[in-house]
């Protein structure tokens, strides 16, 4: 980068008066002498508005989420941690994995799978999430794996984790293989929901290798970054359903950003607090954001949405 005369002038006196303090200008007076000088500077010298993030110290981490990962995926570089090791409660970024590994082991994403009327009770009563299935309803592969992505659908995961599997139980296996197979050090998985369980647990570092990963795969890319999806015509949607993304429905109400933050789902149960695991492209480069633990519920203001609009804005301005 090119400096001008005025900024080797100004550096010129700061060690001009740095040495001059030491023999002869009182502490306290230097002190202000130096703030002066700095603050010039600073009004003289203004950082330029198209710069690029490209260090851990530019990006304000003063998040209501309580764990944060921000990365530039153009450079692999990380950009901004806050106890990004630390265990939490994924909650539904679990459907992130459920869905990956659906994908690869899915020889056919036409195919039809029947949800039976037996694996709704114990939904009903979780509370869960849910797309908008019907018990015995069939519904093709690939409209599954929207319903578990866009809406969260709790019954469109134990759907495809069925197929798959055969049980939840073995299909969660999988998963456990596949976060070890990729390096998700600190992550175990007990179903493919996200529902609370104390030995389901990650961080966001975590899911942060997981993302990059799932990201490369192309059918998954789409998936994650659709903001609405319509299914095909099943025995009990003759008009199909459509779904539309929960992270762009509470982004799009923000009303900020929604042409850079280019996809990502959304997760929430009480003990995992609000959640998001997101992409935006800007400036012609991808970066990648896992947040959790920020307080508040689906009543309350999203700040999961906008922890991801304050740490994206930092990057594009």
């Amino acid at each position: 980068m090119r400096k001008n005369k005025r900024t080797y002038s100004t550096v010129w006196i700061i060690i001009f008066l740095i040495v001059l303090t030491i023999f002869f200008i009182p502490d306290e007076k230097f002190d202000g002498l130096i703030q002066d000088m700095l603050n010039n500077y600073t009004k003289e010298n203004p950082v330029e508005s198209n710069s690029t993030i490209d260090s851990n110290e530019t990006i304000n981490s003063d998040l209501y989420s309580q764990n944060a990962i921000l990365i530039n995926l153009d450079e692999e570089k990380i950009l901004m941690e806050k106890h990004s090791e630390e265990i939490i409660f994924p909650a539904s970024l679990t459907k992130i994995m459920t869905t990956l590994v659906a994908i690869e082991n899915l020889e056919d994403l036409q195919k039809r799978i029947l949800l039976p009327e037996s694996m709704f009770s114990d939904l009903y009563t979780a509370n869960a999430s849910m797309a908008g299935f019907l018990p015995n309803e069939k519904a093709a592969a690939i409209d599954l794996l929207y319903g578990a992505m866009l809406p969260s659908g709790a019954e469109a995961s134990i759907g495809l984790a069925n197929e798959i599997a055969g049980s939840e139980a073995a299909f969660v296996q999988l998963m456990n293989e596949k976060a070890k197979q990729i390096g998700m050090k600190d992550t175990h998985f007990t179903n493919a929901t996200g529902l609370h369980h104390r030995n389901h647990y990650s961080s966001v570092k975590d899911f942060s290798v997981l993302l990059e990963y799932a990201l490369k795969n192309q059918t998954f890319r789409t998936i994650f970054t659709a903001e609405r999806y319509s299914t095909s015509p099943s025995n009990l949607h003759p008009d199909g359903i459509t779904f539309k993304s929960s992270m762009f429905k509470n982004l799009n109400s923000a009303n900020l950003m929604g042409e850079e933050i280019i996809g990502g789902k959304t997760g929430y149960t009480e003990q995992a607090g609000l959640c998001l695991a997101s992409i935006a492209e800007i400036n012609g480069r991808e970066y990648l954001l896992i947040t959790a633990g920020a307080n508040g519920n689906h009543q309350t203001e999203q700040y999961n949405i906008t922890d991801a609009i304050e740490v994206y804005k930092q990057i594009r301005f």
